[in-house]
């Protein structure tokens, strides 16, 4: 069966549980409004995420919840239940053992239904990396999520799709940062505090280089390569000292954008996704096409793993 499926972009406050959960409050209502079945919301919505870097071990516990005991999953449930639709949103994660982790959750009027732990974590040292895939049923689909970097490494998106997603839940918070890459950089504060005079340099800002001409330099690809839905989810505005400039959307099996937030303001945009797709596009048949006997070995080689992130010391 068709769904639809809606993503959001909003300015998230650091630390603010009540008010960004009000937020996904009031966007998930509208979205329901519009016909949307479910609603993605960025990585770390629900607490904010950039401030995380700055936080000690003692701080990282007094910010994480339990889950799904936790007062904000129990809100998400709330929610869900109030404006009948699922949610997916991001909040940090604590066990009793005192682990630390980065979590994206689903959760619908029943309460929680899948909850993902980042693999490549970096934002903060005292978050202890996931170490399984997630992928899960939801109306006849297969869903899978990773989050922002863990996109990066292609086969994490691979190997969710071999696991049998069908879509691919990406919650971000990335772009407008340094990186080695010719034409990136931070965006300055004053473009987006100016945007109701100027959204005209606020938006080549935020299009070019240093934000969404890089996403569109691999983001499709992972759709296209596998034959997926992708489901990209992004703040817009300030996290912390960071400017990050949204343009959440939704990309179809055939690497097309079939829906994007292009507002300078909190939004969301729903896109129709229909299984028809999933055996038409390029990426059903590479994927039938496969010939692991030859590259196994040179992909199960053992690996020390070493995550740099450029921006992170700026």
């Amino acid at each position: 069966m068709d769904i639809k499926i809606a993503t959001a972009q909003f300015e998230n406050r650091s630390g603010d549980k009540s008010y960004n959960l009000d937020i996904i409050d009031d966007l998930s209502k509208k979205a329901a409004v519009e016909g949307a079945d479910v609603i993605a919301f960025h990585e770390c919505s629900i607490t904010g995420y950039s401030f995380a870097r700055k936080l000690n071990r003692e701080q990282m516990l007094e910010l994480s919840e339990f889950i799904p005991a936790g007062p904000s999953v129990q809100r998400l449930k709330q929610i869900a239940k109030k404006n009948k639709i699922t949610i997916l949103a991001g909040l940090f994660e604590k066990d009793d053992k005192g682990q630390i982790f980065k979590s994206y959750v689903c959760v619908d009027a029943d309460g929680l239904q899948a909850n993902f732990h980042k693999l490549h974590p970096f934002i903060n040292p005292n978050i202890k990396p996931g170490s399984n895939y997630c992928v899960f049923d939801y109306k006849g689909w297969k869903c899978g999520i990773l989050i922002c970097y863990d996109n990066n490494i292609i086969e994490n998106v691979r190997a969710t799709c071999l696991l049998g997603a069908e879509i691919i839940f990406m919650p971000h918070v990335t772009m407008c940062t340094p990186s080695t890459r010719p034409g990136a950089g931070f965006v300055s504060p004053e473009l987006w505090k100016n945007r109701a005079k100027d959204p005209t340099s606020l938006r080549i800002e935020f299009d070019g280089m240093k934000g969404r001409d890089w996403l569109m330099k691999w983001l499709p690809a992972r759709a296209y390569d596998n034959g997926i839905y992708v489901v990209f989810s992004n703040p817009i505005g300030m996290d912390d000292d960071q400017l990050k400039n949204g343009c959440s959307m939704i990309i179809d099996p055939f690497g097309d954008v079939i829906g994007e937030c292009r507002k300078l303001n909190n939004d969301f945009v729903i896109a129709n996704l229909t299984k028809e797709k999933l055996e038409l596009a390029g990426g059903y048949r590479y994927r039938n096409a496969r010939r692991p006997e030859l590259y196994r070995d040179i992909i199960g080689k053992e690996h020390d793993a070493a995550q740099k992130v450029a921006w992170l010391d700026k």
